[in-house]
This record gives structure tokens, C-alpha cells and sequence, in this order.
């Protein structure tokens, strides 16, 4: 079963591989991995599917608690989350079969973001089901290029009350990169 952690980690250099590396020291498999700035300044937020059993995603949050960097873990497949994917689609439109795309392109609520002579590309956000179904239904007009992104997602509600942001209390010297 898929799971989903969030990880709010200090923004520096190595610690994406650092957290990857656990995971894969642990043999799980990551089926997606988003990493971006987070709300707070000098932070990042790692949204990571793990397909794994509920004891096997609870041991990677644990993990992942123990590194230096990981300022908090959250499982969100526990509670409540909005989970979002997005993708562009580049598919094949001439001038007798634009309208069509564009029509099935509007059923999935998609926005036309470039035209071109002989194509257009698409963007989609939503559920993984709902881009892997917009994929499917414009493959016969000529599905030229298909972009994903992993999951992003966020807990429902109010901010979670249970974990605030860890800090050490001694200042570490930033990572130093090994070459």
C-alpha cells in the first residue's frame, strides 16, 4: 500500500540524499518524491509516496525523525489530506482535430498553456487516476509528450498541533559537501 509522508527538513545542501538514502538503506521503494521551499524561511517540504505496509511507513518516519536535518515527519495517509499531482500533456492537434483535444482536454478541466502549429500542450492537476484518465483518453489523438510530477499534498483542517518544529540547540556548521 502507498503512503504518504511529509517531511519539513532544513533547506541545505545534501539533505535530499541524506533522507533518500535512509529510506533505501531501510529497502523501501519511493514511487514519487516532491521537494520544494516550505512556509517557513530556510526550510524545505519533501512529499514522499513509500509503498510499504503501516508499520513499515510508521519505521521510515521514525527514521527520518532521527537525522539532524528532518525538523518534523507526518504520515498524512493516517489522517485526512488533500493530495494533488500535476502533469502536461503535449499532444498532437492539427487544424481537422484541435477542437476534439480541446474538448477532451476541457472534460478534465485541463488549461490550453501553449498552441502551436501542430500541437498543444495541456495542464492538468488533480488525482493520479484523473491525469493517468486524461492520458488515456488523448493517446488516440497523439499523446507526443506526457510530464508528471509526484504527489503533493497537505492535512485537512487546521495546522497540526501535536509536532512543532524542532531546532537543535547547538548551531552545526553547515554540511559540507564531499567530493
Amino acid at each position: 500500500m502507498a503512503h504518504i509522508l511529509v517531511a519539513t527538513t532544513d533547506d541545505e545542501p545534501g539533505v535530499l540524499n541524506r533522507v533518500t538514502s535512509l529510506v533505501r538503506r531501510r529497502a523501501f521503494n519511493i514511487h514519487s518524491l516532491t521537494v520544494g521551499p516550505a512556509e517557513t524561511s530556510g526550510t524545505s517540504r519533501m512529499t514522499m509516496v513509500v509503498e510499504s505496509d503501516e508499520t513499515g511507513a510508521r519505521r521510515v518516519a521514525a527514521h527520518l525523525e532521527k537525522l539532524l536535518n528532518v525538523l518534523r515527519v507526518e504520515i498524512l495517509s493516517e489522517r485526512p489530506s488533500v493530495v494533488r499531482y500535476l502533469a502536461l500533456l503535449r499532444v498532437s492537434a492539427p487544424a481537422t482535430t484541435r477542437g476534439q483535444v480541446l474538448l477532451v482536454g476541457q472534460a478534465f478541466r485541463a488549461q490550453v498553456v501553449d498552441v502551436a502549429e501542430d500541437s498543444v500542450v495541456l495542464e492538468c492537476s488533480g488525482s493520479a487516476e484523473k491525469i493517468s484518465a486524461l492520458a488515456d483518453a488523448l493517446r488516440p489523438y497523439g499523446l507526443m509528450e506526457l510530464s508528471r510530477t509526484g504527489a503533493l499534498a497537505m492535512a485537512r483542517g487546521t495546522l497540526p498541533t501535536v509536532v512543532p518544529l524542532k531546532r537543535p540547540e547547538v548551531d552545526y556548521p553547515p554540511l559540507a559537501m564531499s567530493v
